[in-house]
């Protein structure tokens, strides 16, 4: 359970960092089963359905970057995803109805790259009302040279940036609505166990991994069970199936938030890696 302090920290600023949701060995279990998705990448020669690879990807120096939708391709990833220390939590930020998004683990190799530009989550996925967020599970100790998650403080009460590039949605800011965040951003270190919670609008991004070992991110969304998307992309059915706690609704709640459509699309739109090489860059700067 989160204290008042840490509550009104999240309404503040739009994230914060909770130490030991999750303990040692369930940690320990995560890592096995990843590491089993990583050997399993070495004989790929590029990404699928699962896999996200990486540039350099070999079999002797893997390179993957991103395994897709986790909790649908082991048990342990969707055990996590609806841990009950970690369910209470969420409650406590967005009402006792919860629905699971959607999940992805990422991986920052050792060597640098999978560094990801400026963006807000919103911009991909805008819904009827914004009681969405993000959880990160670190599953390993992240420090300031792992390429850890940054966070812009206060971003969430804002605009909703352009992330389209030459009329395309790109998933990244633009480079002039971007300047200057790098000055202002909080990077969420922690030890293993921990998890990092950021509101669905809250400008983020991180930079590239420069540390001695693979940085590994555990990403959940979820939303309250009344923010209903604006671009569904399955029935009915599907959609309730993932409500965790409380009863399906079709009366979706409406709040006055600020919207973009992330619409038309690049022709590959299930990585984010590839979508923000489609972005038309300016001056040379440091973007996440």
């Amino acid at each position: 359970m989160l204290t008042e302090e840490q509550v009104a920290a999240y309404r503040e600023d739009g994230f914060i960092l909770v130490p030991d949701v999750y303990s040692t060995d369930e940690i320990a279990e995560l890592n096995r089963v990843t590491d089993r998705f990583v050997e399993t990448s070495r004989a790929l020669t590029g990404s699928d359905s699962v896999f996200d690879i990486g540039p350099g990807h070999s079999h002797a120096a893997p390179k993957l970057r991103r395994i897709k939708n986790p909790t649908l391709h082991h048990p342990a990833f969707d055990k996590a995803m609806r841990h009950p220390g970690l369910i209470a939590i969420l409650q406590q930020l967005l009402g006792d109805a919860l629905r699971f998004d959607h999940a992805k683990l990422n991986i920052k190799p050792v060597g640098g790259g999978a560094e990801i530009d400026w963006h807000q989550d919103w911009a991909f996925y805008p819904h009827t009302n914004d009681d969405m967020l993000a959880v990160g599970v670190l599953l390993g100790d992240v420090g300031p040279k792992s390429g850890p998650l940054q966070v812009v403080p206060g971003s969430h009460k804002g605009p909703v940036l352009n992330h389209h590039s030459n009329g395309v949605f790109c998933g990244a800011i633009d480079d002039a609505e971007a300047e200057g965040l790098a000055e202002t951003a909080v990077p969420l270190t922690g030890k293993a166990g921990s998890v990092t919670i950021h509101h669905v609008r809250a400008i983020h991004g991180s930079e590239p991994n420069t540390s001695e070992t693979a940085r590994r991110l555990l990403l959940f969304s979820y939303a309250a069970v009344d923010a209903w998307p604006l671009l569904p992309k399955e029935g009915i059915g599907d959609f309730d199936t993932r409500i965790l706690t409380g009863t399906p609704t079709l009366a979706p709640r409406q709040i006055a938030v600020p919207i973009r459509i992330p619409l038309p699309k690049v022709e590959a739109d299930d990585s984010i890696f590839d979508n923000q090489s489609h972005k038309q860059r300016g001056a040379a700067m440091m973007g996440s």
